[in-house]
């Protein structure tokens, strides 16, 4: 499996070594695995649309508040 490297602010590395329990590394690969599963879908809806930047631009806005909004909740 291929390794990656992030860079995080310190305070948000402080945050995170207050949960000694939580796999990081895991959180990381959910995260990014969710993303790239939302733009797949996002490709496949928008293949072959006749949308222009400025309502592609709108609905990526919306998407991005609504995965905002869940990752607010969880």
């Amino acid at each position: 499996m291929p390794n990656m490297t992030l860079a995080i602010p310190e305070d948000l590395k402080d945050k995170m070594d207050r949960f000694k329990e939580i796999n990081w590394s895991e959180v990381a690969r959910q995260a990014i695995r969710e993303k790239t599963q939302l733009l797949e879908r996002m490709n496949q809806m928008l293949a072959g649309s006749a949308l222009n930047d400025a309502s592609i631009k709108a609905s990526a806005a919306r998407i991005k508040k609504n995965v905002s909004k869940k990752h607010k909740m969880g």
